[in-house]
């Protein structure tokens, strides 16, 4: 893919450029829906930013890590403000701490979801770790942790939203999502309640969808009546 030659590109580069490129990794553990994860804060003077990465496991100093192995989350490092190197450290500490902070939230708000995902559509829900998800939601992907309910095509990802650390924790929320249709729900939020709100916002959406098909084929019926042994003159 062109994308993920680009992005191995850059993490080349940095290895290379070691002035003008740094990068921070931040392990998160222990975790409810996997072993561990590791922020990865990666800046180049090039860029103009600190973008954030989440990996899965304990990576650290001299661990190997490609493009595909990285959720690029948009909550990325602000340390303008730092008028030195002790106030940058400071910063930094902070803002890392709220990532972390909301990793943890949303890792164990997760796992509180996955018995009533299970009771509400059948008790075969896995747990997705992948990079990338077959899904379109409706917010940024905080964590490559899913929840999915394969007989429904239900995922449920924690998800937040695009702003600096400096301005604290980001904000997050659960998105569930079927192929047709998705919403998000405040991280606190009852599971049940959601899960209830969601199915009937799914259902919903599949009856529109029905009377759209039908209006539609009724449509063509008419107009290929129109078009048959005496077409109409214009």
């Amino acid at each position: 893919m062109k994308d993920e030659g680009h992005s191995d590109e850059l993490l080349r580069r940095a290895l290379i450029d070691e002035a003008d490129a740094a990068a921070v990794a931040l392990k998160v553990a222990p975790l409810s829906m996997c072993d561990a994860l590791t922020v990865i804060f990666h800046g180049r003077r090039d860029l103009g930013t600190i973008q954030t990465y989440v990996a899965h496991g304990g990576l650290g100093a001299g661990s190997a890590v490609g493009a595909g192995d990285l959720l690029r989350v948009p909550c990325d490092l602000d340390l303008a403000d730092a008028e030195d190197r002790d106030a940058a450290e400071e910063l930094y500490a902070a803002q890392a701490r709220a990532l972390r902070d909301a990793l943890v939230a949303a890792d164990t708000v997760l796992a509180v979801w996955r018995e009533p995902l299970a009771a509400a559509v059948g008790p075969e829900v896995t747990v997705d770790r992948s990079i990338e998800i077959d899904v379109r939601l409706p917010a940024h992907r905080l964590m490559p942790v899913a929840l999915v309910a394969p007989e429904r095509q239900i995922t449920v990802a924690p998800v937040c939203g695009a702003r600096t650390l400096a301005e604290g924790r980001p904000p997050m929320g659960i998105a569930l999502a079927q192929p047709d249709v998705a919403w998000v729900y405040p991280l606190p939020d009852d599971p049940e309640r959601c899960l209830e709100d969601f199915l009937e916002r799914a259902a919903a959406h599949a009856h529109e969808t029905a009377e759209r098909l039908e209006h539609q084929e009724a449509s063509v019926v008419r107009f290929l009546e129109l078009n048959g042994d005496d077409p109409p003159l214009l």
